[in-house]
């Protein structure tokens, strides 16, 4: 798996070993990011259930200015800190302006308003998103308050369908019962 656009393409990124980490495809990011076009400069990100944090990291290489990664497993997010060592040696910047949280990412609490992501990466386990969404756009909603422009990007197999009360899908990649899809989510206008 590798970085796929901006100043860090090419980069290879270590994921965790085993079968509790599904990384999202190249391709797929590709397509998230070819969507996001230049929201992502200058953004701040959350990346939740972080993996090997490509999500976070493909916003980096293209122009974000940092952000969070939330990763419960230990082992991913060593990786996550290995990952951001790598792509910051590449783009030739230190890794000022990003951290990695090792919680489970329905429960981090996130700091002051300067710190309000305007854009948050969601890609759980797939068995788990059913549990998980309502709590987690809940959590959203308080959080990204200050940011009513956020974005959600949500990965889940194409057979489910999120429709979170306050949310509005504004497009959906991917097609196909089995097979990654992400949805953009964003707060409806009060």
């Amino acid at each position: 798996m590798r970085i796929s656009g901006g100043g860090a393409r090419g980069i290879v990124l270590v994921v965790p070993k085993g079968d509790l980490t599904r990384p999202a495809t190249d391709g797929m990011r590709q397509a998230v990011f070819s969507s996001l076009g230049a929201r992502v400069a200058d953004a701040r990100f959350l990346d939740l259930f972080a993996g090997s944090g490509a999500y976070g990291l493909e916003a980096l290489s293209r122009g974000a200015a940092g952000g969070v990664f939330v990763e419960q497993g230990a082992k991913a997010a060593a990786c996550v800190r290995q990952n951001i060592v790598a792509v910051c040696k590449s783009l030739g910047r230190p890794p000022t302006g990003l951290s990695v949280v090792q919680a489970d990412a329905r429960l981090v609490p996130l700091g002051a308003e300067s710190t309000v992501p305007d854009l948050v990466f969601i890609d759980p386990p797939y068995e788990i998103i059913g549990d998980i969404a309502p709590a987690l756009f809940a959590r959203l909603t308080e959080v990204l308050h200050a940011k009513p422009d956020a974005i959600v990007v949500f990965e889940m197999p194409g057979e489910i369908e999120l429709m979170p009360p306050g949310w509005t899908v504004l497009k959906r990649l991917g097609k196909g019962a089995r097979q990654p899809t992400v949805a953009f989510f964003r707060r409806q206008s009060p």
